[in-house]
């Protein structure tokens, strides 16, 4: 895979099971871009590694005062020194190719895990979670898929020079023998604190994140109440705690280098000790001592590796664990479509609640409980939050079905949709039908207004549909954002739409020109209206306790089922009484009261 291919055509099955199996799984699935990183790797580290024998070959040829081992010395030295240069230069392109590769993967599996669990996957686990994964995470563990082939390289060409350098002078070669695995596995007792300090320092760091996204999302209300200092005071509180992690996490790396770089000073010293006493006894030449001086001087590059190899498993590991549980995540049902085909048409029907949406027509749902909608339109899109018994739409189960035909047949907005950055006509590029203009659908939600503010604030713009939107439509209120995601919605033109609440933030006048111009873009297809205005209400069914119970024109319903009264009204539990029966506990309270006071 080269980077021009990205994205995969088919990112795969991952292994979730845990943080290491998944960062397994990564690495088996480029190993061909691991094999090219690790022949590369070796051509380079086994260059360099060559060079202190081409010099110890010099210096043995100026005391024997002969050419002809010089020139050869010379020769050996230019043909390490290209193959150093070429090997660098493509280790890096692999390296770099197997860390990009490896981070798209990862934000491919990622993006798909969205998709398919939709508006439960932030219920499941926090947006701040999400975001960092998909960010910061991915690099970490792109890092470590990275660093294995290097890793491995480094070690190989440890293992061969150590093994040369025994046969070339086995009393120094012994030394160095001995002297390098302990540099290697000096830090090992330090790498677990590291860890779970760089652990916490992310944890931190996700905290401050989830914050950060709190505070702008709500920021047109928390200046409106005038808490923008409190949760600016939060995020200040919670930045610091990052800053006090990150500096604890890296004392502890600073430490592990300082090991790093004090044992190999170390073992040279004791290199160089013991060999000018071979020397100083005849044991050894000149060349010699100066041919393992080199070696051990060159192989303190390659066990760098050891150390970053170390602190790429310490960030990855947590980082892969939390990847692996959002990527573990599963639909309540799996989606993965026994049948197949077009899009089933017909009526909509909830075997759980028993609610029924006619094909063809509109349908109210009441619901006094605000959450319980939400859940119940995601039932109805086929994402329920648990196992439960699927939702039927022309007498097929939802779950049986292909997870983008059963998208296609129902789509779902909620009640917070999310506008994306970009111009207005870049908004409406979704897939539909084709049988509603943007347009259409921009006047059937009564969007005039939003087009005339986007135009007056965007410069040299005549046409409002290449009007730009900020992101997540900041700078719009929330009934405008509404009535734009209602816009896109019908412009999909799907065969069943469910709508959660979509004109709560606008006026009542705006909302009825909504509601006519809906039923008519919307004649002859079936839409599921979650609401509780009067205004949207026609054909109404009331969903109370998770059953459905009433069914009615709304006039009817209001004044012969109190249970809808109170919701739609906003009845207090006394006002839906008889009057004997309020009277009775205006009584009691008052009596209630003398008793307290008398006390």
């Amino acid at each position: 895979m080269q980077i021009q291919d990205l994205p995969y055509p088919d990112p795969g099955v991952p292994d979730a099971r845990s943080g290491p199996r998944f960062l397994w799984w990564l690495g088996r699935n480029q190993l061909g871009g691991q094999l090219k990183s690790l022949a590369w790797g070796l051509l380079h580290f086994l260059s360099v590694s060559v060079l202190p024998f081409c010099v110890g070959l010099a210096v043995e040829a100026v005391v024997a005062r002969s050419g002809t081992r010089l020139a050869l010395a010379g020769g050996l030295l230019a043909l390490a020194c290209a193959g150093n240069a070429i090997g660098s230069t493509g280790l890096h392109r692999a390296a770099v190719t197997n860390w990009i590769t490896a981070a798209a993967r990862v934000q491919q599996l990622l993006a798909r895990k969205a998709a398919q669990l939709g508006s439960a996957l932030t219920r499941r686990v926090a947006a701040g979670e999400v975001v960092a994964v998909s960010t910061g995470d991915v690099e970490k563990i792109g890092w470590f898929v990275e660093a294995m082939s290097r890793f491995t390289a480094a070690a190989l060409t440890v293992v061969v020079v150590v093994v040369g350098l025994v046969v070339y002078q086995p009393a120094l070669g012994a030394v160095v023998a001995v002297g390098l695995p302990v540099l290697a596995l000096a830090v090992l007792p330090l790498l677990p604190r590291a860890a779970r300090r760089a652990d916490h320092q992310r944890e931190k760091a996700g905290r401050a994140t989830e914050l950060a996204s709190d505070t702008v999302a709500g920021l047109r209300v928390l200046r409106g109440i005038g808490g923008e200092e409190l949760f600016l005071d939060r995020y200040r509180r919670a930045s610091q705690e990052v800053r006090h992690a990150a500096v604890r996490s890296a004392r502890m790396w600073a430490l592990i280098s300082a090991i790093q770089m004090l044992l190999p000073g170390l073992l040279l010293i004791a290199v160089v000790a013991y060999g000018v006493r071979l020397a100083h006894e005849g044991r050894i030449t000149v060349g010699e001592l100066v041919t393992v001086y080199s070696s051990v001087m060159i192989l303190t590059y390659p066990l760098r590796h050891f150390e970053e190899i170390a602190m790429a498993y310490s960030f990855s590991k947590p980082a892969a664990r939390r990847a692996a549980r959002v990527l573990s995540l599963e639909r309540a049902t799996d989606g993965g479509g026994s049948l197949a085909g077009e899009p089933p048409t017909g009526d909509l029907y909830d075997p759980a609640t028993g609610l029924l949406a006619p094909a063809g027509r509109l349908t109210a749902v009441v619901c006094g409980d605000p959450d319980a909608a939400g859940r119940l339109a995601e039932r109805l899109g086929g994402h329920p939050g648990e196992p439960d018994t699927s939702v039927l739409l022309g007498g097929v189960p939802l779950d049986e079905l292909p997870l983008d035909t059963a998208r296609t047949a129902v789509l779902v907005q909620d009640k917070d949709p999310v506008l994306l950055s970009g111009t207005l006509r870049e908004l409406f590029e979704v897939p539909a039908s084709g049988a509603v203009d943007a347009r259409e659908a921009l006047a059937a939600a009564q969007c005039e207004d939003v087009l005339a503010a986007l135009v007056q604030g965007s410069l040299d713009v005549e046409d409002a549909m290449d009007a730009r939107i900020t992101e997540r439509g900041r700078s719009l209120s929330g009934g405008q954002r509404q009535r734009l995601a209602l816009a896109r919605s019908l412009t999909t033109d799907p065969e069943v739409l469910v709508l959660d609440e979509p004109t709560s933030a606008v006026d009542s006048h705006t909302e009825a020109r909504i509601a006519q111009g809906m039923r008519e873009l919307r004649t002859g297809r079936t839409t599921v209206v979650f609401t509780s205005s009067p205004l949207l209400l026609d054909r109404v069914v009331l969903v109370h306790e998770g059953e459905v119970a009433a069914v009615g024109l709304h006039r009817e319903l209001l004044h012969k089922e109190p249970r809808y009264r109170a919701v739609v009204t906003r009845e207090t539990d006394d006002e839906l009484l008889p009057g004997a029966v309020r009277d009775g506990r205006a009584v009691l309270r008052h009596a209630l009261e003398e008793i307290e006071e008398t006390a």
